[in-house]
């Protein structure tokens, strides 16, 4: 893990790594994290994709996936949210392993979604406005290392289009005043242990909860209000 010492994330995840034996070790964090407070309506991406059938898959990493599947979990049309590890191999596709940094996954959230209600475009500019800050490089808020990078992994020909597109629009005009560092990835999704699903959902009053997630939630809400639930 990659949390501050004194983080609730990292007093999680090192009472967490103490029940199998193992040692956690916290690594520097920067001085001037990310956070989601700030977060601002972004454009809505120009490129319209057609997407058919009652439902669709789309995969989002942009750092703890707890917030991540918070924020979808809130947005009209989204079936459901579901955090887990994208990228690297199976064997390796746990909390232990990812958290340590050793693996080539990062944390994200699968959302399955009803095209007819939201589209892959809309779950994009949610994304960017509340979900993270794009323009930090392997980090989010308290949070540091690969598996906190930020990505989009496309499913179909449709959202390759849609994701690189829109990245090329973000970067052209950034609202951030950086250009995002975010990347179009390829690997496979696999689902995190049952303690992290519904995180933010069975634990509203957790410390790191409350300080990073619950922002933005509250900014889904007040820039989506017609998307928010």
């Amino acid at each position: 893990m990659t949390e501050k010492s004194n983080s609730p994330k990292a007093a999680f995840a090192a009472a967490l790594f103490a029940t199998m034996g193992l040692a956690y070790t916290s690594l520097p964090v920067s001085s001037n994290p990310a956070h989601a407070a700030e977060g601002i309506r972004i454009p809505a991406p120009t490129l319209k994709i057609t997407e058919t059938g009652k439902t669709q898959v789309a995969v989002f990493s942009g750092g703890c996936f707890w917030g991540i599947e918070g924020v979808f979990d809130h947005v009209k049309g989204v079936i459901r949210a579901e955090s887990g590890y994208a990228g690297g191999i199976k064997a390796d596709a746990n909390y232990v392993a990812v958290s340590n940094g050793t693996t080539n996954h990062a944390e994200s959230v699968r959302v399955t979604y009803d095209p007819s209600v939201v589209s892959y475009t809309d779950l994009l500019q949610i994304f960017f406005s509340v979900g993270l800050d794009p323009t930090q490089l392997n980090r989010q808020g308290p949070d540091n290392g690969a598996h906190y990078r930020s990505a989009l992994w496309p499913v179909t020909a449709e959202q390759v289009k849609a994701a690189r597109a829109y990245l090329a629009q973000l970067s052209a005009k950034s609202p951030w005043g950086k250009k995002p560092v975010t990347k179009l990835e390829s690997g496979i999704f696999y689902p995190a242990e049952a303690y992290h699903q519904d995180f933010m959902k069975k634990n509203p009053n957790h410390g790191y909860i409350r300080s990073w997630d619950a922002p933005k939630v509250a900014n889904l809400k007040r820039l989506f209000p017609d998307r928010y639930r």
